[in-house]
């Protein structure tokens, strides 16, 4: 099983993908390395991301920021306890507010280990993530690749990163995820570096666009 990816070895990887694809290579020249955007493990990041879904990455972190003032500490026994009705006053839509509490009564009946992800593939962990309700492929991928820092994970279904790829490879069209699915066969075995790439492209895009506009960047989730 590869190796968690490390600032050192994301650079690397980069370099790697850079010499051989000279869209990347555009990347590289002008932005560097990419961020790692690594994220700490558990339960609170996977509520985390349930909130990104279908939402701006913006609103899912005021959202997640909300949560966190409300529920303290923020695990599955002290979320269950204040249930469905308070997760609803947070703003929580009726759908998140049961898959918020399908994952808590998940893990407080230790359905789901967590502790495991580190010592299985990427095919098993995203397998067992996604046996809990509201855990779809997307999210499953986002937390391989940012809470795990597996390094050939490629969230197909990200929109970000089909629109990245779109404008990147001056494509006639945005990529479908199957679309997507094939692109990314050239950067194996280092996918989830070259979603990066594409993220930090999409975002300097964003970025620049703001300052054109006077408009908020925003990245929005599959």
């Amino acid at each position: 099983m590869a190796r968690a990816l490390t600032n050192t070895s994301l650079r690397a990887a980069a370099e790697f993908l850079a010499s051989r694809d000279r869209d990347l290579a555009f990347v590289f020249e002008r932005h560097g390395p990419p961020p790692l955007w690594s994220r700490e493990p558990g339960f609170s990041t996977l509520i985390h991301i349930i909130l990104e879904q279908q939402v701006s990455l913006a609103s899912a972190a005021s959202m997640f920021e909300r949560l966190k003032r409300s529920i303290i500490p923020l695990n599955p026994e002290r979320l269950i306890d204040l249930g469905e009705l308070h997760l609803k006053s947070l703003g929580l839509t009726r759908q998140k507010t049961a898959y918020c509490l399908h994952l808590a009564e998940t893990l407080r009946d230790n359905q789901l280990d967590l502790m495991r992800f580190s010592r299985i593939s990427d095919d098993e962990v995203k397998t067992r993530l996604m046996r809990v309700k509201g855990i779809g492929s997307w999210s499953a991928d986002v937390y391989l690749l940012m809470v795990l820092r597996r390094p050939d994970i490629w969230p197909a279904k990200d929109l970000a990163l089909a629109t990245a790829a779109f404008r990147l490879k001056r494509l006639r069209q945005r990529p479908t995820p199957e679309r997507l699915m094939g692109l990314g066969e050239k950067w194996r075995p280092f996918r989830s570096v070259a979603a990066r790439m594409l993220w930090q492209f999409y975002l300097a895009e964003q970025k620049s666009n703001k300052r054109a506009r006077g408009k908020p960047a925003i990245l929005t989730s599959s």
